[in-house]
């Protein structure tokens, strides 16, 4: 599988939000939305009326990332084929969050902590079009990958030859190969695209050194 980059932002008010996404839409055909809500993580980012406000993406679409205590109350509300990653950790009827996935339009997938062990996720991976491992503890962007978390990569790939694995946190220039060589096609990276003066470049070498080219 070739390495994906998805840009990936956590944006605290709606004029940051639509910011970040103009300045990577046409770069990519796929974002990530990072949410958060004050309870499952300690950290509050834009509001469900902030993300009604996003434009829709003509060559991309939007990956929300839920670190939420209830996702299906926001998926419910989200229209469009994006894909939707809620937390194991938060769910307590995946009926519910299935029906809310189907009436937004969107697909599902499932993300998992680093606390978290495997198996709490592998029942789940059937019904999941992307499974995303996180490789901090999420809350904050900027924190240190944790190479731990790459043994849980490798697990996944053994057993899911062909599954989307994402890995999300500290991803950068020094940790990217390890991931992608992990089993992780899927990368997602905030700090390293957008500290970046040139995003198109930063987000190309990323591909470039998950792929071993440079």
């Amino acid at each position: 599988m070739e390495p994906v980059v998805i840009p990936a932002i956590l944006a605290k008010s709606r004029e940051e939000l639509l910011r970040r996404i103009s300045q990577v839409n046409g770069l990519v055909k796929e974002i990530q939305l990072d949410i958060m809500d004050g309870e499952f993580v300690p950290n509050k980012t834009v509001s469900i009326g902030d993300l009604l406000a996003v434009p829709a993406l003509q060559d991309a679409r939007y990956e929300f990332h839920w670190m939420v205590k209830e996702p299906e109350k926001w998926i419910e509300k989200i229209r469009g084929p994006h894909l939707h990653l809620v937390h194991v950790e938060t769910i307590r009827s995946l009926d519910s969050i299935e029906a809310a996935v189907k009436k937004s339009g969107g697909r599902l997938g499932f993300a998992i902590n680093p606390d978290t062990p495997l198996e709490k996720l592998l029942p789940l991976v059937p019904k999941a079009q992307r499974v995303l491992i996180m490789t901090v503890h999420p809350g904050f962007s900027g924190q240190k990958y944790i190479v731990a978390m790459e043994e849980k990569i490798r697990r996944l790939r053994r057993q899911y030859p062909a599954l989307d694995i994402e890995v999300d946190g500290g991803v950068n220039l020094e940790t990217v190969r390890g991931a992608y060589a992990a089993g992780a096609n899927v990368l997602a990276a905030a700090s390293a695209v957008f500290s970046a003066g040139d995003l198109k470049t930063a987000i190309d070498q990323l591909k470039r050194r998950a792929a071993g080219v440079v």
